[in-house]
């Protein structure tokens, strides 16, 4: 090896296509009573701008390192003042030339000084890295160790020899690119370090030094599936004594095969693991088995032996101030909130995720398909040019990286899926990365999106098909595959949207029609959303307020702004209104409210709903009349139940009984009485209006525009036609057919409005104008007519558009201004969160009440948010009175203390300053959301096109 001294010896690897040297073959992570040492703290850091003028024996032991700099481990120095995080979701941020990187090329050098006990034992010792981001080599005590790729894999050398009594110096250099750069374009920010945990743990002679388990389940005839009989075989290079004692083994010999009855088997609904205890050589290795068998049979996926339905995210690690460096508490975090919001399963895009992420998913219950390291998008601007997926020069790369996913993961029961990586073409290498697999793992399917043949592959997969193609797939009707001879066997397959319904700000819309497809369909098993989190960088401005940071907000030359902010939480996991309409959607319970009962559909793979109470509620205009419990048996997986519903006593006015599912006791993820499911009915119409005898005060127009000018005494501005929302990220359509730059260029931003009459009639006052953008001829023609009933304005608004309109309108309503500290909201309606046509499966009809800020939605860019649908009624109220306002019979409704053009202009939540006005949108419709900032737009049903419409509604004075 080079001398330790040599600053040049990793930048010797920095054209090498060549996975590493001097490292230990991949195996298992397993725990194990072995003498462990970890290394995680504050360590020495040094940074250099470029390989060339790395530190001149840095790794000596000796080595005077008292004026560098301190880092956290794990950690990425970028996130620690050390350089700039950028952000690219495709493009390459430096020349396509490979296996060529910059001469610029920031390099990281790390020293750990470590005590080693005095009672660590003689003998062999490993140097464990869970996560290096991009190249990395490695030096104990002086003595160079070997060098690795392959960011997230873990990477293990012997330094057995080289360990000291006392104080050992362990040193690390890290650069920023390499060849292996190339293969790890997968939309994220670019972020360098040592970010996952490190230690040095001793391997005591004879140990386990690796372990394979085989953990097969076959359902027995009479038990539903609930029990069966377990196979199970564990493979070990050492002769190794078993112990699982809840299924009477007790130190017998680990290989087997153990046929063992009365086998309860592992499912996401229902986790079931088994303790065991694996020994040799003076060490005991820890497991947690789950027994399931994986196949694909009959064109279907099967565990157990019965199809499922994935109800799945994808998730990149994040953590909003420590990067990819995340916590035990975010993986837990993660986990618990999507078994609360009704998800199942989950996609470790693009990459495999710290194991502990895997250990949680298999105690509580979610899928995996566990993502190889790979991406090489940015050679789709290269026509796909030199890509590695089809260079021999990078097979042995790209084997090593599948063989270490495969090697470290293949113990979780949670893991029921290989995939090869995302978005890196196709090729050969792509086959063989199968090939290898399905050759050391056999039970357990093999995906990946870019082979549309599947030629290679066990599963149909696709991304951000439109719900017409996935139709067409679940009828076998889809295109011929481009090598005819695989059509045959690609329909055969099961179907998987991979990713779909982009989470990308105020959406996606659309998820119900979705899910209604995965449902009808047995081939089609449903998907994963992209995706889990927004990864926004927490930066603080200058008043003080926090905002979360995007792709160019660190001065990159190169970058796709907010294109990572688009998941389902914020950065700092609050859930989104997404992620409520998505638990919804997917609800495992369906409830379905007719005349005199319900029908309880339990939509689950496995397990009935014993575990889940149903609990009611009668509420007259949202206040509670009556409430109980429904005696509900339980219902089987994927059967229906009808149950009667209680008497219910008349009520006058609107009412409606609600029925919840909750968890009848605490789970390991949620408390007793977590909601998991709920349906709705109407009991009760609302009462017919009694109109009243009033009169219009003349005084209440501006002589000039005709328009409202108070409510009682409350000064507002307005009523007038509004059509504009701050475009959405979905209006912005980074790959769909986007709607905001027909918007603008339509005009729909900067409306006039001209007076086209106006007068008192019998009924009260009418106010007639055109509205209308400059340089075109389209408008639309707004009469407003004004009477009195009782102290209540009433306002009817008709509209009707003149032109040739052929793009969606984003709203249609009417915008006031409120002259008062409004500062709490009270409504009936749709709640408690925002909701929007193609999104409000979450929307209960209920009475709520919030403040003017908790009524809106602080994504990460802002853009439109925080309308409430089906309002009946809404009191707006201050310390010096309020407004009271009603639908006729409902109204969508946005307060908040800005405008939507403060919206449209705003980049980040701190550029939003409240004014001294309420700002008050009474809508008649909004257009749909759609999914189209990646993916299909808004559907036809949930368009708002213009057309001849009129609505009402009603204005009150009240009281503080």
């Amino acid at each position: 090896m080079s001398s330790p001294l040599d600053p040049q010896t990793s930048g010797a690897h920095l054209t090498s296509v060549d996975p590493g040297a001097g490292r230990r073959a991949p195996r298992a992570h397993a725990e194990s009573d072995a003498p462990r040492l970890d290394l995680a703290g504050s360590w020495r850091f040094n940074l250099v701008p470029r390989p060339d003028l790395a530190t001149t024996g840095f790794a000596d032991p000796a080595f005077d390192d008292a004026g560098w700099a301190r880092l956290d481990v794990p950690g990425m120095w970028q996130l620690q003042g050390y350089g700039s995080p950028a952000y690219t979701n495709v493009r390459y941020p430096f020349p396509v030339d490979p296996p060529f990187v910059p001469d610029e090329n920031p390099t990281g050098e790390y020293r750990c000084a470590f005590e080693c006990p005095p009672d660590w034992p003689a003998g062999a010792a490993v140097l464990r890295f869970l996560g290096v981001d991009s190249m990395f080599t490695a030096w104990l005590n002086g003595a160079e160790l070997g060098w690795s790729t392959g960011s997230r894999l873990t990477t293990e050398f012997d330094v057995g020899p080289h360990l000291r009594a006392g104080t050992n110096i362990l040193a690390v250099r890290v650069h920023q690119w390499s060849p292996a750069s190339y293969l790890e374009d997968q939309d994220m920010w670019w972020l360098s370090g040592i970010f996952r945990d490190v230690a040095i743990i001793a391997r005591p002679a004879g140990a386990i030094d690796d372990v394979f388990v085989h953990a097969d389940f076959a359902a027995g005839p009479d038990a539903g599936g609930e029990t069966g009989t377990g196979t199970l075989r564990i493979e070990t290079a050492v002769p190794a004594l078993l112990t699982i004692a809840e299924l009477g083994l007790h130190r017998v010999p680990a290989a087997g095969p153990h046929t063992l009855a009365g086998v309860e088997p592992w499912s996401a609904e229902r986790p079931r693991l088994y303790d065991a205890e694996l020994s040799a050589g003076g060490e005991t290795t820890r497991l947690r088995i789950g027994f399931r068998t994986v196949v694909v049979a009959g064109g279907l996926l099967t565990v157990n032996g019965r199809r499922i339905l994935l109800r799945g995210v994808n998730r990149h690690e994040w953590n909003p101030d420590r990067g990819r460096a995340v916590t035990a508490h975010d993986m837990r975090a993660d986990v618990l909130l999507m078994k609360q919001h009704n998800i199942n399963a989950v996609r470790t895009s693009h990459y495999p995720p710290h194991p502990d992420f895997l250990a949680l998913c298999d105690e509580y219950g979610l899928y995996v398909v566990d993502e190889c390291d790979y991406e090489t998008h940015g050679f789709s601007f290269t026509g796909w040019r030199r890509n590695p997926s089809d260079d021999p020069r990078w097979r042995p790369a790209l084997l090593d990286r599948m063989r270490r996913t495969v090697e470290r993961d293949k113990n979780h029961p949670s893991v029921i899926m290989w995939s090869l990586g995302n978005e890196a073409g196709h090729g050969q290498n792509l086959a063989a990365m199968s090939a290898l697999a399905r050759d050391r793992d056999p039970g357990r399917p093999v995906h990946y999106e870019g082979d549309q043949d599947s030629s290679h592959v066990d599963v149909y997969s696709r991304m951000y098909a439109s719900h017409d193609e996935v139709d067409a797939i679940g009828r076998f009707a889809e295109p011929v595959t481009a090598d005819p001879t695989a059509d045959a066997h690609r329909r055969g397959l099961p179907f998987l949207q991979c990713e779909y319904a982009h989470a990308m700000g105020n959406g996606p819309g659309g998820l119900l029609e979705y899910q209604q497809l995965f449902e009808k369909y047995p081939r089609c098993q449903g998907g994963f959303v992209w995706e889990w989190i927004d990864h926004g960088i927490r930066q603080v401005a200058a008043d003080g307020r926090e905002f979360f940071a995007y792709g160019g907000d660190f001065g990159e030359p190169l970058h796709d702004g907010n294109f990572v902010a688009d998941g389902l939480v914020f950065p700092d996991r609050t859930p989104s209104p997404g992620l409520r309409e998505y638990k919804a959607v997917i609800a495992p319970v369906r409830l379905h409210l007719e005349p005199g009962q319900v029908m309880v559909t339990n939509l689950l793979d496995f397990a009935d709903t014993a575990a889940l109470r149903f609990v009611w509620t009668h509420e007259a205009e949202g206040a509670r009349v009556a409430s109980g419990e429904l005696v509900v048996a339980p219902v089987a997986a994927q059967r229906t139940a009808t149950v009667p519903l209680p008497a219910l006593q008349p009520v006058a006015g609107e009412s409606w009984l609600t029925i919840r599912a909750v968890l009848a006791a605490d789970a390991p993820w949620a408390a007793a009485g977590h909601e998991v499911a709920v349906g709705q009915r109407m009991i009760s119409p609302a009462r017919a209006r009694v109109p009243r005898a009033g009169a219009l005060d003349r005084d209440l127009f501006d002589a000039r525009t005709g328009l409202l000018t108070r409510v009682g005494a409350l000064r507002v501005d307005g009523p007038r036609l509004d059509l504009w929302r701050a475009p959405t990220d979905n209006d912005r359509g980074e790959h769909g057919s986007p709607l905001e730059p027909a918007w603008r260029s339509l005009g729909l931003d900067r409306l006039t409005h001209r007076i086209l009459d106006r007068g008192w009639t019998a009924a009260g006052f009418v106010l007639r104008t055109r509205v209308a953008p400059a340089a075109t001829d389209l408008a639309l023609l707004a009469t407003y007519r004004w009477s009195a009933d009782g102290d209540a304005l009433v306002l009817v608004i008709e509209v009707e558009p003149e032109g040739d309109w052929t793009e969606p309108l984003p709203r249609l309503g009417v915008r006031m201004a409120l002259h008062a500290a409004i500062d709490d909201v009270e409504w009936f309606g749709g709640g408690p969160g925002e909701a929007y046509a193609d999104s409000n499966q979450a929307a209960v009809v209920g009475r709520y009440r919030r403040t003017v800020e908790e009524l809106g939605t602080p994504y990460v860019f802002p853009q439109e948010n925080g309308n409430r649908r089906a309002v009946r009624w809404a009191q707006l109220r201050g310390p010096a009175g309020g407004l009271r306002i009603e639908g006729d019979p409902t109204v969508e409704l946005t307060v908040r203390r800005w405008t939507s053009e403060d919206l449209d202009a705003a980049r980040h939540t701190t550029d939003l300053h409240p004014r001294e006005r309420v700002y008050v949108n009474l809508d008649a419709a909004q257009n749909g959301l759609g999914t189209a900032s990646c993916g299909p737009g808004v559907l036809p049903a949930h368009r708002l096109d213009a057309a001849a419409r009129s609505w009402t509604v009603r204005l009150r004075p009240s009281t503080p």
